[in-house]
């Protein structure tokens, strides 16, 4: 029995090279909640082979109306597990690394983040997200980092911008004056998917600290935006084989 092609679009598109480059490439992706998980299933369906999924937490029924792997079958489950099990069935070949913990100071040692060519930040936490920041630009790896998803309704205000630049997003400006007031700040540039809608009535370290509610129609944009920014990086260097088109005499 012949094995199916799977990725024949996408190598229509992209071409055998870049989706070589596409399938060797190390993808590390901190949280696997509303934004990373959709992040995780874009890269794998476009024909990533390896990938580590980091989570501490456990699939809970809030999850179901955003969360990928999140079904009321999963209820109960440890996240990276189920997420895993999930893409292997997209892909039975494919490496993931499931690790259920979580990204802090005391457990940052234990990421080599230098074997890794891309770093996904899907962290909600402010500290452990200024430190994976702190950590991964000043490692090998390329970062693209999620700001906050929450409350937004209008999937027309997505946008894409380097850190600094990053305009109208509470949890972007609280980074950012924390960075200043700990006298830290990130080795390189790197960029970020967000959203300038405006929150009414929240204030921004309120903005940052609880839950808020959200829906699966922006969370998953930030994160096929992420998946998008990785497959552009790894595919930049393509260059276009179409055919012209013909003039019309």
């Amino acid at each position: 029995m012949n094995t199916p092609d799977t990725l024949s679009r996408a190598r229509i598109l992209l071409g055998e090279a870049s989706m070589n480059k596409l399938r060797d490439a190390r993808v590390i992706v901190f949280g696997v909640g509303g934004v990373g998980s959709w992040c995780v299933e874009s890269l794998v369906r476009s024909g990533l082979c390896h990938i580590t999924i980091v989570d501490d937490d456990r699939v809970c029924a809030s999850n179901v109306n955003r969360q990928l792997m999140a079904t009321t079958e999963t209820l109960g489950r440890v996240k990276v597990e189920a997420m895993r099990d999930h893409l292997v069935t997209i892909n039975p070949c494919v490496e993931v690394i499931a690790r259920h913990e979580r990204f802090t100071a005391e457990t940052a040692d234990a990421f080599d983040l230098d074997s890794y060519d891309y770093v996904v930040d899907a962290i909600d936490s402010v500290p452990d997200k200024m430190l994976l920041i702190e950590r991964a630009t000043r490692s090998r790896a390329k970062l693209f980092s999620s700001m906050g998803a929450a409350r937004k309704l209008d999937p027309r205000r997505i946008k894409v911008a380097e850190f600094f630049k990053v305009s109208g997003c509470p949890l972007a400006r609280v980074l950012r004056q924390r960075f200043k007031k700990t006298g830290t700040h990130p080795a390189r540039k790197f960029k970020c998917v967000y959203s300038d809608e405006l929150v009414p009535n929240l204030g921004e370290n309120e903005a940052c600290e609880r839950a808020n509610g959200s829906l699966m129609h922006i969370t998953a944009i930030f994160g096929l935006t992420l998946a998008g920014l990785i497959i552009a990086d790894i595919t930049k260097d393509k260059q276009d084989v179409r055919p012209a088109a013909q003039s019309q005499v």
